[in-house]
C-alpha cells in the first residue's frame, strides 16, 4: 500500500522526501526483512502472553524422549505472528497489481487457515477433555481429518498450477537462438544488453530447470505424446498438486523440535530469494544463461518478509521454546516454499535445497512401510529407525536436540549451496 501510494504521489508531480526510495526493489526487499522481524519480536512477546492467558498450551505424549515433559503446556499457533509477519510488509511494500504477489498472499492465507483451523480443534478437543475428566492424549481423534488437509493442499496446489499455466503474466523467456529474426513477432521481446540487440521467445508452455544438465529447460508436454499434448495442463496441475502437498507435510513434519522448521524454512527462503532475484533480472538471468521470467523481482520482497518472519520467529522457537508454530505455522511454510519454488521454476532442484523435508517425510514412509510389511509377513513389526521422523531417531541415541537443530541447519546450508551451484554447474 505505501508502495502504490508513493507511486500515486509521483505521478501526480507531488515530491515526499524519500519517496524515490519505494521505486527500488533493494530498499523494499530490506524494509521487509526489517519490518517482519519488528513484528515477530515486539508483538511476538504480545502473543505469547495471550496465548498462555486463554491457555493455549501443547500437549505431549509419553514418547520417551529427553526433556518432553518440559515442553508440556508451551503456547502452540505461534505460527500466527509468522503469516502476520509475512503479510504485513508485503501488503505495504509490494506492488499488489503482480500476478506473483497475489498468488503468494493467497497461498499464505489458505494455509494458514488450513493450520490454524485444524489447531484451534485440537485445542477444544483438549479443554473439553478437560471439563469433561476424559484423558486427554495428543494423537486422539481431534483437529481436521487428515484427508482435508490434503484437500486444502490439493486445492492450493491446483490454483498455482492453474494460475502458471494460464495466467500470461506468469510465463518465463527464454533467448532466442536462430540466425535470423522471425517474421512473425508474436510472443517476442527485443531488448539491448551491452549495446547488442537480443530476442527473448516468450514460453507459452510450462517449462522447468533441470539441474547439472547443459541444455537446462525442461519442458512439460514433452513427457505426453504429441496426440495428448493439448492435455499439458493437466498433467503440469497434478504435479504442482504433488510438490505442494510433499513439501508442506515434509515441513509439518519437520516441524518437532524447537526451531528446526522455522531455521531450515529461513534458509531455504534465502536460497529461493536468490534464484528469484537472478531470474527475474535481466542482466543476470543472460549471464547465467537461464530463463527470464518478467516481474518476478517484486517477488523478493514477499521472500524477504518470509526470511525475517522466520528469523524473528526464531527469537521465541530456538531452544527452550517459549513458543510453537503449531500446524498454523508449518503447513504454512511449507506450502509457501513449495509455490515460491515452483514459480521460480526450479522445482526440479526441491529434493536438493529442501533435502531436510524430503529427509524426514521419507523417514516415516519408511518406517510405517516396512512395519506394516513386516508384520504382516512375520506376524512382529519391525522398524528402521529407533523413532520416526528423522529428528526423533537421532534423540533415541542420545543427541541433545539443540545438537540435532544445528547440525540439521548445517545440512540444509549446504543443500542450498548445492543447489545454487547449478546455476553455473552443467
Amino acid at each position: 500500500m505505501l508502495y502504490h501510494l508513493f507511486d500515486w504521489f509521483k505521478q501526480q508531480g507531488f515530491k515526499i522526501p524519500g519517496g524515490t526510495l519505494f521505486q527500488f526493489i533493494t530498499f523494499r526487499v530490506l524494509l521487509a526483512v526489517l519490518l517482519s522481524l519488528i513484528i515477530t519480536m515486539i508483538y511476538g512477546k504480545r502473543l505469547i502472553r495471550y496465548l498462555v492467558k486463554m491457555q493455549v498450551g501443547e500437549s505431549v505424549r509419553e514418547l520417551g524422549l529427553e526433556g518432553e515433559q518440559q515442553k508440556k503446556g508451551t503456547p502452540t499457533m505461534g505460527g500466527i505472528i509468522i503469516i502476520l509477519a509475512i503479510l504485513i510488509p508485503t501488503l505495504l511494500l509490494a506492488n499488489l497489481s503482480k500476478a506473483y504477489i497475489r498468488l503468494m498472499i493467497f497461498c499464505t492465507i489458505w494455509l494458514g487457515m488450513i493450520g490454524f483451523i485444524d489447531d484451534y480443534l485440537k485445542l477444544r478437543a483438549k479443554q473439553y477433555a478437560q471439563q469433561t475428566g476424559i484423558p486427554y492424549k495428543k494423537g486422539d481423534k481431534d483437529g481436521l481429518a487428515a484427508w482435508f488437509k490434503v484437500l486444502g493442499q490439493v486445492v492450493l496446489g491446483f490454483v498455482v498450477g492453474a494460475t502458471l499455466y494460464f495466467n500470461s503474466n506468469t510465463r518465463a523467456w527464454r533467448e532466442y537462438i536462430g540466425q535470423t529474426k522471425p517474421s512473425d513477432t508474436t510472443g517476442i521481446k527485443v531488448v539491448m544488453l551491452d549495446g547488442k540487440e537480443k530476442l527473448f521467445v516468450e514460453a507459452r508452455e510450462p517449462i522447468s530447470t533441470i539441474p547439472f544438465v547443459k541444455n537446462h529447460e525442461f519442458n512439460y508436454s514433452k513427457l505426453l505424446p504429441l496426440s495428448l499434448r493439448g492435455a499439458t495442463w493437466i498433467l503440469y496441475i497434478i504435479i504442482v498438486i504433488f510438490m505442494v502437498t510433499f513439501v508442506s507435510n515434509g515441513a509439518n513434519i519437520t516441524d518437532g523440535v524447537d526451531g528446526l522448521a522455522t531455521g531450515v524454512s529461513a534458509i531455504i527462503g534465502a536460497c529461493l530469494g536468490i534464484f528469484a532475484y537472478a531470474s527475474g533480472n535481466l542482466r543476470f538471468a543472460e549471464y547465467l544463461n537461464i530463463m527470464y521470467i518478467p516481474n518476478l523481482g517484486e517477488l523478493s520482497i514477499f521472500i524477504g518478509a518470509l526470511i525475517g518472519a522466520s528469523v524473528g520467529f526464531l527469537w521465541y522457537n530456538a531452544y527452550p521454546a517459549q513458543v510453537f508454530m503449531g500446524d498454523t505455522g508449518s503447513l504454512t511454510l511449507g506450502g509457501i516454499i513449495a509455490a515460491l519454488a515452483i514459480i521460480v521454476r526450479k522445482e526440479l532442484l526441491i529434493p536438493i535445497f529442501c533435502g531436510v523435508f524430503l529427509v524426514e517425510n521419507l523417514s516415516v514412509i519408511i518406517q510405517v512401510s516396512y512395519f506394516r510389511y513386516t508384520r504382516k509377513k512375520f506376524g512382529t513389526g519391525q522398524r528402521v529407525f529407533l523413532m520416526s521422523p528423522l529428528h526423533h531417531h537421532y534423540q533415541k541415541m542420545g543427541y541433545h536436540e539443540s545438537k540435532i537443530v544445528t547440525r540439521f541447519w548445517i545440512v540444509t546450508i549446504l543443500c542450498v549451496v548445492s543447489a545454487i551451484v547449478t546455476l553455473k554447474i552443467r
